[in-house]
């Protein structure tokens, strides 16, 4: 039986061993490049991105650094190496392989990346695209929009059908399957960039007023915390700007109607005294309301005599009483909203509180004025308001992105699962009488994640 001595001086030769083949690894990864000429460079392509799955920092460095090195040498047969992995390759390396596409490609040069270069990359990523999931699909989302040729209208277009197969539009809905609902939304959030007047979301649209609205209550989200109702509403609305000619508009836009009047109540009855005659008032969901207003207003101008010629007397009346209701409220809010606001600049503006405060001032202006234009006679759609979410400054087309993991010289770690958002702001106003109690307003919100 071996000594403790022998056995410390055995450990220590392994341990020089193994150093001494991890330093051979590294010189033969640097070596390879040498010998990716003519048909052996795909070869050559297909083992360093095999290599991509090692854990070794300084290995994972060089691995990256010579694919890059065969990449300006030949992008074809390069290419061919990483999507053969990315196909038929072990879960890590087809993992570690997209991620080199979707962090690598945008740091080389255009003689590189050629038209040629990128019609080969749009036609290999079609076939993964088969067979993705969610992280993966947002990653080639990500490779594929940033291709030049696919900036134009025609390549915009090109992706959005991409998108629309990933969501599978011509299937039913399946309200009560978290995963359907899921891939909708993770599918949506591809799309919506991707609109423009001239990159139509008709497609989306339609389908989220025939199939999604109607069975709004019953989503269902693995996502813990997400509001998944307003998750869906703020997607439509977003997409609603960007609707082109649809066949079914009336019928769309009577759905679409009916889904904003749930959430515009009818005043409460009023006793005898003039008390109300209900223990509570109802609550107003300006969140809501917000999201469904404008995609009213945005389908509206497609059918300007809707309110006027296709619903009848009564229900006009009834939608007007609603409209009257909901923005003797919303002049209560604003007012103390500016009244809170009032003189606040700067570093005071930062607070959580007043973040809150400014949101549902943005969503109750909105509100206001897009109800002031259905009370014209006849109702108009002229007004212009940006959703209170989104950015009012617009951002350079020209303008970079933050580049991620570019310059890391070590293995990416698995992210956790499930769809990482940025917490966004719901408004809920205070319930009560609109004429008492102002002094005691508060502001209450919920936080669901991005």
């Amino acid at each position: 039986m071996p000594t403790v001595e022998e056995l410390y001086r055995n450990y220590g030769i392994l341990a020089d061993a193994t150093e001494q083949v991890g330093q051979i690894r590294r010189q033969a990864i640097k070596e390879l490049p040498q010998f990716a000429t003519g048909e052996n460079l795909p070869r050559v392509a297909d083992i360093l991105t095999q290599l991509l799955q090692t854990d070794d920092s300084a290995e994972f460095n060089l691995v990256n650094n010579a694919l890059l090195s065969i990449f300006k040498m030949d992008a074809k047969g390069t290419l061919g190496g990483l999507f053969s992995q990315i196909l038929q390759g072990e879960d890590i390396v087809r993992e570690r392989a997209i991620k080199f596409l979707s962090t690598k490609l945008k740091t080389l040069p255009d003689e590189v990346l050629t038209k040629e270069v990128e019609e080969l990359i749009l036609t290999e990523s079609k076939k993964v695209l088969e067979d993705v999931t969610g992280e993966e699909f947002v990653l080639f989302m990500k490779i594929l929009s940033g291709l030049k040729s696919l900036q134009t209208v025609s390549g915009r277009q090109q992706l959005v059908e991409l998108v629309a197969e990933q969501a599978d539009l011509e299937q039913t809905f399946n309200p009560s399957d978290p995963d359907c609902v899921d891939r909708l939304l993770q599918c949506t959030r591809q799309a919506v960039p991707l609109f423009s007047k001239n990159v139509h979301s008709t497609r989306f649209v339609t389908y989220f007023c025939e199939q999604v609205l109607p069975n709004l209550s019953s989503l269902t989200t693995p996502v813990e915390g997400l509001d998944i109702q307003l998750e869906v509403l703020k997607l439509l609305a977003e997409m609603s700007s960007f609707c082109g000619d649809m066949e079914k508009l009336e019928t769309n836009l009577r759905k679409l109607f009916d889904k904003l009047l749930e959430y515009m109540p009818l005043p409460p009855e009023e006793a005898e005294n003039g008390e109300n005659a209900g223990n509570e008032e109802p609550k107003l969901q300006f969140s809501y309301v917000e999201c469904l207003l404008y995609s009213f207003h945005q389908l509206g101008r497609k059918l300007p005599d809707f309110l006027t010629a296709k619903l009848n007397a009564e229900k006009l009346k009834d939608f007007k009483i609603r409209l009257q209701y909901f923005a003797r409220g919303l002049q209560v809010y604003i007012r103390q909203l500016r009244l809170a606001l009032q003189g606040k600049t700067g570093e005071a503006l930062k607070t959580e509180e007043n973040k809150i405060k400014v949101v549902a001032l943005k969503i109750t202006n909105n509100i206001n004025v897009l109800i002031k234009d259905l009370f014209h006679i006849p109702p108009s759609y002229k007004s212009t308001v940006t959703l209170s979410w989104k950015p009012v400054q617009k951002v350079e087309i020209g303008q970079k992105r933050a580049n991620e993991d570019t310059t890391s010289g070590s293995p990416p770690k698995k992210s956790p699962a499930g769809p990482k958002r940025d917490a966004r702001q719901i408004y809920n106003p205070p319930s009560g009488k609109y004429s008492s109690n102002l002094s005691n307003f508060n502001y209450e919100r919920s936080l669901q994640g991005k």
